[in-house]
C-alpha cells in the first residue's frame, strides 16, 4: 500500500498527536497520505463526503472511538477500500490498533503487504408511513426502532419475507449485523454471532414478555417491521445511532 487517507475525530483526546505521528510515519516511507479536513464546527463522528476521498486510495486509517470507525465505513460504503481504526475513543472495540507503540508496526505491515481483509456486512433500511418513504440509511452495527417516550412501550409486528412471524410488546427493536451483535444487541439480551457469519439478529429491547427472545436469520431474508397505534413523529428510527 502506498495511497492513504486518514479521518480523524479531532474532539477526541491524543487524536491530533496520533495524526502527526502517522502522516509523518508514511510520509518518511514514500507513501502519500491525505488528511480529511473537518470544519471546525462540525467536528467529531460527522458526515464524510466520500467524492473528498480519492479513487486510488488504499487504504482509510480512522483516529477516534467506533462512532469514527462506523461513520466512515457508512459514508465510504461501496467503495471497497479496506479500512484500519486506530482507538482514541473510550470503547474502541471495532478498532484494530490502540496502543500508541503498536502504529509503527501496523503501519509497517501495510506499507509492505503484509495484511489480512476481513469484509464486514452491511445492512439497509427503509421506513414509510403508508406509501411515503421517509428514511433510507444503512448500517454496520444495527439499526433500532424506538419510541421517542422511553416510559412507554409500543407493539411491534415482525415479518420475515412477507410472512408474519411474531409480535414484540417492547421499548424496541434492533436489527442488527454480526459486527453489530457485540453491539446494543448484545446490552439487550442479543447472541454474539462470529463477526463472519452471515445472518441478521433481531433483538427486542426490554420485551414486557417472559419469552421473547432474539432471533437470528440468513442475511438474505427481508425484514419487515410495523409499528401499531402510534401517531405521528412518536416512532424514532436510527441506524448505527445516527437519526
Amino acid at each position: 500500500m502506498k495511497h492513504f487517507y486518514i479521518i480523524a475525530n479531532l474532539d477526541k483526546e491524543y487524536v491530533q498527536e496520533a495524526q502527526v505521528f502517522i502522516k509523518a510515519y508514511l510520509e518518511a516511507k514514500g507513501a502519500e497520505c491525505l488528511l480529511h479536513h473537518t470544519p471546525e464546527r462540525t467536528r467529531g463522528a460527522a458526515h464524510i463526503d466520500g467524492a473528498q476521498v480519492p479513487e486510488d486510495t488504499e487504504c482509510v486509517i480512522t483516529i477516534g472511538g467506533d462512532g469514527t470507525l462506523i461513520q466512515a465505513a457508512r459514508d465510504l460504503a461501496g467503495r471497497n477500500i479496506p479500512m484500519l481504526g486506530v482507538n482514541r475513543g473510550h470503547l474502541g472495540y471495532l478498532n484494530q490498533v490502540s496502543r500508541q507503540e503498536d502504529i509503527a508496526p501496523v503501519l509497517e505491515s501495510l506499507l509492505n503487504e503484509r495484511y489480512q481483509l476481513e469484509r464486514r456486512m452491511m445492512i439497509h433500511g427503509t421506513a414509510w408511513r403508508k406509501e411515503e418513504t421517509l428514511l433510507k440509511d444503512i448500517a454496520l452495527n444495527e439499526i433500532a426502532i424506538t419510541r421517542k417516550d422511553p416510559l412507554k412501550v409500543l407493539r411491534y409486528s415482525v415479518y420475515v419475507n412477507d410472512e408474519y412471524l411474531n409480535e414484540y410488546a417492547a421499548d424496541g427493536v434492533l436489527v442488527a449485523t454480526p459486527t453489530g451483535s457485540t453491539a446494543y444487541s448484545l446490552a439487550a439480551g442479543g447472541p454474539i454471532l462470529d463477526s463472519q457469519t452471515k445472518g441478521i439478529v433481531v433483538t427486542p429491547i426490554c420485551p414486557h414478555s417472559l419469552t421473547s427472545p432474539a432471533m437470528v436469520f440468513a442475511q438474505e431474508r427481508k425484514i419487515n417491521i410495523c409499528v401499531g397505534q402510534v401517531i405521528d413523529n412518536e416512532v424514532f428510527l436510527s441506524c448505527d445511532g445516527a437519526a
